[in-house]
């Protein structure tokens, strides 16, 4: 046995040098690796010369194999000599591949590059006594995989976790090869964090051979991620290059406590008066909006009753003055986050007058009114008497008083910067004293025609009321027309029939005194005993017209030129006499017609 071992190492060590003696003369070149994309066409080439060109062989064979996916043998798929060139059958490239060659070498074209074809492509040159080489290339298949789809979880995350949460998840379908994923906050890459940041990568390879990649991202929230913008991008491998593909971003929803509280009020706009229906409303920086306690800061322990962040107090008065204070429900309890602000309701209280009612003054007197109203505010005072301004300011002077002093005094009571707020109050100012006769004249006088019915008005003021009383002297046909009163004024007319000089009094008087208005008619030649002497002329004239007028037909008047000249000068003094009692005055032209039209006669001719 050790005979032969000794024997045959010589022998083999002979061969192998003259193998490698062989095989040095055959130069072969091919690329390390080939890149295409998925369904192209695939070029490896295979380069290959002899060394010793005394010796280059008359015959070389070419065959290219490719080493299979799942094992290490090898599978011939093209073979070529001298001769002949064959495609091998029954094949995966079968019909897919064909080979070129040339004094430099030989060329594979695979078509239709299929994810399978990702492999060891070898190319084998034997020159027999010339040796004979062999060369490999990787074809590298590439597909690019889909647009990443990114979802943001849509329920919130609450800063208080402990752990990271799940922020979003991405996936990038159908990639050759395995694409991979990062993720960006604000454009900024995130990177894995222990406690912070987690991202988890799941891989599936596709029936179809692709790769398809799907990244969860896990993150520890803050409140300042509330405004955040996370994205995943896509990185995958291409002929020759690296590309990417970012996907749109999305928003979380981030929960957190509130650390400040606002109170305001609503409404109403302005100053808040009492009856007012006030709203108040807080808002804190919480998310979610957390629901909040109210209360007044003079009554800590008592929570007024309010709806999420709205507080409503209905017809306020000044006893809900104060400052109010509200607090979130979700704020910690190490914390004293509140809102709060001063509530001021104005007021203004009714109108005290003084005097109180109604006042009654002496003629003469003096008296100070004054109205004042209680106010949260700055007041301005107005006095009013039959809708007429008679002062400014919280007191009314009243001198000298007079009947004309009497009346009712209104005092208005605004606030200028709440005009919503007003009041007033009154004062009745009653003057007391003896009566007082209206109109400048005390005795008038009067010139009336005898038989006129005259009119006579007498008016007094006082307090007590005066009654009103006549004396007529010269005249039995009087009667009192009109006797009205009222509050202030006592009001007496009497018609008194003109016969005689008349002379009448009017007293007014009551417990205070009395007054008297002196009226003296001087009576004159009535119109009416003119009007029947005038109307008695015309008759008499009528019928001595009317007997010459009778005699001239009968002939007992001559009809001479002498005669009708006097005929014409009565007629002349006629018309003269007509032309009189057009000159007299006009009240006597009026009872001439009256009588004429047959009116009835006046009282002073019955």
């Amino acid at each position: 046995m050790s005979f032969l071992h000794g024997a045959f190492l010589p022998i083999f060590l002979h061969v192998c040098l003259l193998s490698w003696s062989v095989w040095a003369k055959v130069e072969l070149t091919m690329d390390e690796s080939a890149e295409v994309y998925l369904g192209d066409v695939a070029e490896i080439p295979c380069q290959y010369s002899f060394t010793d060109a005394k010796n280059e062989p008359s015959f070389v064979m070419i065959q290219w194999f490719v080493r299979a996916v799942e094992n290490t043998s090898r599978m011939r798929i093209f073979y070529s000599d001298d001769s002949q060139q064959m495609v091998d059958n029954n094949t995966d490239y079968s019909g897919r591949i064909e080979v070129t060659s040339d004094q430099q070498g030989s060329r594979l074209i695979i078509q239709d590059v299929q994810l399978n074809d990702e492999r060891e492509f070898f190319c084998q040159v034997n020159g027999l006594a010339a040796g004979n080489a062999e060369g490999k290339t990787h074809l590298r298949v590439f597909a690019p995989p889909q647009a990443p789809v990114i979802e943001g979880v849509t329920s919130g995350i609450s800063v208080t976790n402990e752990m990271p949460s799940k922020v979003a998840s991405c996936e990038a379908r159908n990639g050759f090869p395995k694409p991979n994923i990062t993720w960006y906050r604000n454009g900024m890459p995130l990177m894995s964090a222990p406690g912070h940041v987690n991202m988890l990568t799941l891989v599936t390879r596709e029936s179809s051979g692709f790769s398809s990649v799907q990244s969860t991202l896990e993150y520890k929230v803050v409140k300042e991620d509330k405004d955040a913008r996370f994205s995943c991008e896509v990185s995958f491998f291409v002929p020759g290059a690296i590309r990417t593909t970012e996907s749109h971003s999305v928003n979380i929803t981030v929960h957190y406590p509130t650390t400040m509280a606002e109170l305001w009020k609503e409404s109403p706009q302005g100053l808040v008066k009492e009856g007012d229906t006030v709203e108040l409303r807080c808002q804190g920086d919480g998310n979610p909006p957390p629901p909040f306690v109210f209360n007044r800061e003079q009554e800590l322990d008592v929570e007024l009753e309010s709806s999420g962040d709205v507080l409503i107090l209905s017809s306020v008065t000044r006893k809900d003055s104060g400052i109010y204070q509200c607090r979130p429900l979700d704020a910690t309890d190490s914390s004293d986050v509140k809102g709060e602000m001063q509530l001021t309701v104005h007021y203004l209280d009714p109108a005290v007058v003084v005097p109180k009612d109604s006042e009654v003054m002496f003629k003469g007197e003096n008296l100070m009114a004054s109205c004042n109203a209680l106010s949260s505010l700055k007041t301005t005072t107005v006095w009013y008497k039959d809708g007429k301004q008679v002062g400014r300011g919280n007191t009314l002077p009243l001198r000298d008083a007079d009947y004309e002093t009497s009346g009712e005094y209104i005092c208005e009571v605004t606030v200028p910067s709440l005009p919503a707020l007003h009041t007033r109050g009154s004062v009745h100012i009653i003057v007391q004293g003896g009566p007082q006769l209206v109109g400048p004249e005390q005795e008038v006088q009067l010139e009336e025609a005898a038989g006129r019915m005259v009119n006579l008005s007498c008016e007094a003021q006082g307090h007590p009321l005066p009654s009103i009383s006549w004396n007529i002297i010269g005249s039995q046909n009087w009667v009192e027309v009109l006797n009205k009163a009222n509050e202030h004024m006592a009001h007496s007319v009497v018609s008194v029939k003109v016969t005689s000089d008349v002379s009448a009094q009017c007293n007014a008087s009551n417990n205070m005194g009395t007054e008297v208005k002196a009226f003296s008619i001087k009576a004159t030649e009535g119109s009416g005993v003119i009007i029947v002497v005038i109307i008695l002329s015309l008759l008499l004239l009528a019928f001595l017209g009317s007997v010459i007028y009778f005699l001239h037909k009968k002939g007992k008047i001559p009809c001479g030129r002498s005669g009708k000249q006097e005929i014409t000068k009565e007629k002349s003094t006629k018309d003269d006499i007509v032309v009189e009692m057009k000159t007299n005055t006009k009240n006597e032209e009026a009872v001439l017609l009256k009588a004429v039209n047959g009116d009835k006669k006046g009282p002073n001719d019955q």
